[in-house]
């Protein structure tokens, strides 16, 4: 950069002609504006710096946000942060990567998929998973906070007038309990939260209502299907001896103490509360959880232990209630810091060339493999590294960002640069995918929620040079002209498409690069608690009010 020096009034060249004042000051005004326009349409990456000054330029925004109602969204800060490009070291604004995708996302689901659940952006039209039953509209419900957050206005809008209008619960149908929780009812309460529009806490509430029928059991451990007209459930006939599923019954809790909170209906709360007390009675082998447990006689099913799929959000979810309680709920923490000691004790494990992964347990026998997944749990000992017990914080920070490392090494040893769905540690290989079915990407979050979490808790640039590759192969491979599609073999330089453009990929995926290229102050962990469909729920302080702007 140069400094242009101020020069003198008069005396130019050897005519000493002297110039009034306002001709001079015309003539410095018009080069300036000559050399912004060369600049912008000249310069190498002027196209870059085109779109920012035409379209959505983080860089000028000032550190007031407003909602796209007008109104303040639950925190402030400038997102005029720049993440660098690992080769040549660019700095790109968030702006030219994370918004143009959601906005690509975005407009081809309203385009070719309108009210469907989700989209198939290769054949150009809606694509519904029996998940939701007959219920309509997942992306629309999923990606609202996501909207609201980028500050997508019209699309906000227009999604808010979808909901108002067309989304339904009153279906003869069965659902999964589970996902239609995490992604129709958290995305209800995170949109509610952030905009304050009643019609979010209504449909948050009228849903789970309709859901606690699914609690029916001899021992209050829901089942995994629910019909929400008749109220009648059953589990997956796959599962262990009938049973519920960890992951599942275990990923009630953050949502339904909401839902007490905003509806005064106590028996939200109470209903998850009392999963914990069926769980304290049981012994657990090693102090693991098995993935499987009999709604019925109380007892857990096979001994198969995962913090991956079956398992996962379970653990994340004691940790998160326990700092969404305001660190109050002592039972919640106990069980997190339990757990995760048996975790490392008996699942954790460090491959021959040094990566640290969680392996999968049966009957006391490991099994070397771990998946997307579970690569979320990077992420979530980092959140919880501070409340430690004793000593060991620093510990905790050195492990998550290990695996973070080691899930970064299943993507960097792909051909495309994106992850499996899940990679193995034995004969030979480490962090590399050798099952045929285990080889495709499904547009999958964890291993970015990972890379969000570690930057946030160290600042270390990695972290967003990591999530800087990952935009670039999504770009690359994954992006259509109608969409953004998942892959079948992450490890083919020509892969075949899925051609389905997940609800979570608006959700958590775009969020999560969203927010790792952010300032710490977007949805501050103070304040806020992520859902594990990465909808943000506020932090419930003793004795707040229920005005949804004063909650955080």
């Amino acid at each position: 950069h140069w400094v242009r020096k101020p020069r003198p009034p008069h005396c130019f060249l050897a005519t000493s002609f002297r110039l009034t004042e306002k001709f001079i000051l015309l003539l410095v005004f018009s080069a300036f504006i000559t050399l912004c326009f060369g600049a912008i349409f000249f310069l190498p990456d002027s196209s870059k710096l085109l779109s920012g000054v035409f379209f959505r330029s983080s860089a000028v925004e000032t550190n007031t946000r407003t909602g796209p109602d007008g109104s303040e969204p639950g925190s402030a800060g400038n997102d005029g942060v720049y993440c660098r490009n690992k080769q040549n070291h660019l700095k790109v604004s968030i702006t030219m990567a994370c918004f143009p995708m959601m906005k690509h996302a975005w407009d081809s689901y309203r385009r070719y998929a309108w009210g469907s659940n989700e989209l198939r952006p290769v054949s150009k039209q809606g694509h519904s998973s029996n998940l939701f039953g007959s219920i309509k509209g997942a992306t629309i419900v999923d990606a609202l906070d996501t909207l609201f957050i980028m500050e997508m206005s019209e699309e906000f809008n227009a999604a808010t007038e979808w909901v108002e209008k067309n989304l339904d619960f009153n279906v003869n149908a069965e659902v999964s309990v589970f996902e239609v929780n995490i992604r129709f009812v958290g995305g209800l309460l995170s949109a509610y939260y952030l905009s304050g529009k009643e019609v979010f806490r209504q449909k948050a509430v009228e849903l789970g209502e309709k859901l606690l029928p699914a609690f029916r059991t001899s021992t209050g451990i829901p089942w995994a299907l629910l019909n929400l007209k008749s109220g009648v459930g059953r589990n997956w006939p796959w599962a262990s001896g009938g049973s519920s599923i960890l992951a599942e019954y275990g990923t009630l809790h953050l949502e339904f103490m909401h839902l007490s909170k905003l509806s005064g209906n106590q028996e939200f709360a109470q209903k998850v509360m009392n999963i914990r007390k069926v769980l304290n009675r049981l012994d657990k082998p090693q102090g693991l959880y098995p993935n499987y447990l009999n709604p019925n006689s109380g007892q857990w099913g096979q001994h198969h232990v995962s913090v991956g799929g079956l398992g996962d959000s379970f653990y994340e979810y004691l940790l998160k209630a326990w700092l969404m309680s305001d660190k109050t709920d002592e039972e919640g923490k106990k069980m997190y810091y339990d757990s995760l000691q048996a975790i490392e004790t008996s699942l954790i494990r460090k491959s021959s060339g040094g990566l640290t992964y969680i392996a999968e347990w049966k009957g006391g026998l490991l099994e070397h493999k771990m998946g997307h997944l579970t690569c979320f749990a990077g992420g979530m000992i980092a959140l919880g590294a501070d409340g430690a017990p004793g000593d060991k914080t620093g510990h905790q920070m050195e492990l998550a960002a290990e695996i973070a490392r080691t899930c970064h090494e299943s993507y960097a040893r792909t051909a495309l640069k994106l992850g499996p769905e899940a990679f193995r540690f034995d004969g030979g290989v480490e962090a590399i995918a050798t099952r045929q079915n285990e080889k495709y990407f499904i547009l999958r979050p964890e291993v970015i929620e990972t890379y969000m979490y570690m930057w946030r808790f160290t600042h270390d640039p990695k972290y967003r040079e990591w999530g800087w590759e990952a935009v670039q192969a999504l770009e690359r491979h994954c992006k259509v002209e109608g969409g953004y599609s998942g892959v079948r073999d992450v490890y083919s330089s020509n892969p075949s498409l899925d051609d389905v453009q997940q609800s979570f990929f608006l959700a958590e995926t775009l969020k999560y690069l969203y927010l790792l290229f952010s300032e710490d102050d977007q949805l501050p962990f103070d304040h806020w608690v992520f859902n594990t469909e990465a909808h943000p729920l506020p932090v419930i302080r003793k004795e707040q009010t229920d005005r949804p702007n004063e909650v955080e």
